[in-house]
C-alpha cells in the first residue's frame, strides 16, 4: 500500500465505525492511546502496537489482487474525488473522470476529459506522452520498460501520478498489504457498484482506507482514503465501472497522432514552469 497513491484499497470513515465490534475498538484503543497531545489541525489515530490483520481480510485482497493481474489488459472508468479546504478551511469537494486501458506489462493509456482542463496520458513500453489538447502542448520522455517501473518514473521526473495506481501495478496486493497495521471485514453492500460487494477496512501508519470489491467478479467497485498527515481528515475517493478484462485492443491504441503533432514542452515538477523543447 504505497503512500504515493494508496488508492487500490482506500478508506475515509474513523476506525472506530469501521470496526467489526466493540471489543475491537477497545483494543485498539488500549493499544494506540497517545503518549501526547496530538498535532493541532491532524486527525487523532489510534493503531496497534503489534498489526491485527484478518485472515479473511487479506483473502478478500488478495483474490482481488490476483483477478487483476492475472488479466493481460483490461479496461475501467475510474471516477476521483478529492477534498480540499476552501478559504472557510471547510473542504470543497473536485472530481476528475478517467477513461483507463492498459496491457501488460508494458501499455497504458489514460483519457481524463473532465473536470478541470482535458488531458491525455500515453505509455507505449518505450515512451510516455502527456497531452493537453485546450493549447495543443505535449511533453514526450523515454521510459522504463514496465508499467510498474513507468509508474515510478513519471512520478519522479514530473510528479504524475494516477488515483487507480494501485490497481493497474503487476502486483496489488504487494502494494497493499506492505506495513498494515489493522485489517479487517466491515461485511457487505448492496448498494455500491450496482452489486454485492465485501467491505475490507485496511490501514499502516500512513492512511486508513476502505475498500468495496465484488463478492462475485472480485473487482474493486470503490475505494476511500484518508492520509493522516492531511490536516482536516480530507477523504478522497476512487469509484470503479465499465469493467472489461481482457479485451482485444486495436493497434494504435496507446499512442495518438494529434499529441505527435502538438507544440513540444519539456516534462517539468509542478513548481517549476515547464520549458520549451528545443
Amino acid at each position: 500500500m504505497t503512500s504515493r497513491a494508496f488508492t487500490f484499497l482506500a478508506g475515509a470513515l474513523a476506525l472506530a465505525l469501521l470496526g467489526p465490534g466493540p471489543a475491537m475498538a477497545r483494543q485498539a484503543a488500549a493499544a494506540a492511546r497517545p503518549e501526547a497531545p496530538p498535532t493541532p489541525g491532524l486527525p487523532l489515530v489510534l493503531l496497534p502496537d503489534k498489526p491485527q490483520l484478518d485472515p479473511k481480510a487479506l483473502a478478500i485482497l488478495k483474490a482481488a489482487s490476483d483477478r487483476l493481474a492475472a488479466a493481460h489488459s483490461m479496461t475501467f472508468t475510474a471516477i476521483a474525488t478529492y477534498e480540499s479546504p476552501a478559504r472557510t478551511l471547510q473542504p470543497l469537494a473536485y472530481t476528475t473522470l478517467s477513461d483507463v486501458t492498459l496491457q501488460r506489462p508494458d501499455k497504458l493509456r489514460v483519457i481524463t476529459p473532465a473536470d478541470g482542463p482535458p488531458s491525455q496520458f500515453y505509455y507505449d513500453g518505450k515512451t510516455i506522452m502527456a497531452y493537453s489538447p485546450g493549447p495543443d502542448l505535449v511533453a514526450i520522455a523515454d521510459a522504463p520498460p514496465t508499467i510498474d517501473a513507468m509508474l515510478k518514473f513519471a512520478y519522479d521526473k514530473a510528479a504524475i501520478s494516477f488515483p487507480f495506481d494501485d490497481v493497474i501495478v503487476a502486483d496489488p496486493y504487494a502494494d497493499v498489504a506492505s506495513g498494515l497495521k489493522l485489517a479487517f471485514v466491515i461485511g457487505q453492500s448492496h448498494v455500491v457498484g450496482g452489486t454485492t460487494t465485501d467491505m475490507v477496512a485496511v490501514v499502516n501508519d500512513n492512511a486508513q482506507a476502505q475498500i468495496w470489491i465484488g463478492t462475485e467478479d472480485k473487482l474493486p467497485r470503490m475505494v476511500r482514503v484518508t492520509y493522516f498527515n492531511e490536516p482536516g481528515n480530507f477523504r478522497h475517493v476512487v469509484e470503479f465501472s465499465n469493467w472489461r478484462l481482457d479485451p482485444v485492443l486495436p493497434p494504435g491504441t496507446f499512442t495518438s497522432a494529434s499529441a505527435l503533432k502538438a507544440r513540444r514542452i519539456n516534462f517539468a515538477s509542478p513548481d517549476e514552469a515547464p520549458a520549451p523543447h528545443k
